[in-house]
């Protein structure tokens, strides 16, 4: 395969489930609607409420978890392969759950899970952040094959830890659904991501929250779909709405062929960690 049609999208979720959902399903809808192969939520795209510990309230393990259900029911109905976001999962650990992006086949079917690796931690006086507080951290990296080639899972506050993207095996595409806040978004949120994508010669999907939420809380948005030479394909700066590209595979293989093997390693996983910064 040649191509690929890839839409990412950016919500301003708020603490109403029902309407999120609505609005997630009516994206999607769009999305498929415009030859959309995959298609990618951003993180939180059920609830983003005053309180963290209301999305703790709705975690469940996944082999029974509604909104998983919710989502498979669209991507049958769609033909459509679905990351959904991050959903709240079930934890071993009383009162937190794993933030995590559940991969779905046109089939309905789930493909993969990935728990959210690096929790977030963040104050400068005015705004604090602590995930370590709600959610339990992954502890692997995961990949899953695409029709169009591997797909590296990672989520938000993972985008600053490149060695997340540079294990064996080389992923193809890099998934970051994120809820980056509008202060390290401002700074370092595009910088990142075309890093990201040159470092590892990847198509980086990026679909992130982009305004404002109950509590006070401001999201950057600026979702994009990013090329393996660094240039971004498409856009949405702020506010709800879709990017849509389609991706040019051959033209990716043939940059690869040019420049010297990338080196990625293989390090053991299976250890959890919490970072902030």
């Amino acid at each position: 395969m040649d191509c690929v049609r890839v839409a990412v999208l950016q919500m301003v979720s708020g603490d109403d489930l029902a309407h999120n959902l609505a609005q997630a399903e009516g994206l999607l809808r769009q999305a498929a609607a415009e030859g959309a192969e995959f298609a990618q939520l951003p993180e939180y795209f059920y609830l983003m409420p005053a309180d963290e510990r209301a999305r703790v309230a709705l975690a469940a393990p996944v082999e029974a978890h509604p909104l998983l259900a919710w989502a498979q029911g669209l991507a049958r109905e769609l033909g459509l392969w679905i990351l959904a976001g991050t959903l709240p999962l079930a934890s071993e650990e009383p009162g937190k759950m794993h933030n995590s992006s559940l991969l779905i086949d046109p089939q309905g079917q789930l493909a993969s899970r990935y728990d959210k690796l690096h929790l977030f931690g963040f104050c400068n006086g005015q705004e604090q952040y602590d995930e370590a507080a709600t959610m339990s951290p992954g502890r692997q990296v995961v990949s899953h094959p695409l029709p169009w080639g591997l797909l590296r899972l990672g989520i938000c506050y993972d985008l600053r830890f490149p060695e997340l993207f540079r294990l064996d095996p080389a992923p193809d595409f890099i998934a970051l659904p994120a809820a980056f806040t509008h202060t390290t978004g401002l700074a370092h949120w595009e910088l990142l991501l075309r890093a990201r994508a040159v470092e590892n010669l990847a198509f980086v999907l990026a679909s992130a929250q982009g305004g404002h939420h109950p509590g006070g809380r401001r999201t950057f948005g600026h979702s994009m779909i990013i090329d393996p030479w660094g240039r971004v394909l498409a856009r949405v700066e702020e506010g709800q709405g879709m990017a849509i590209a389609t991706l040019d595979l051959a033209a990716q293989r043939n940059v690869r062929s040019q420049l010297p093997a990338l080196n990625h390693r293989k390090i053991p996983v299976g250890t959890a960690s919490r970072h902030n910064s």
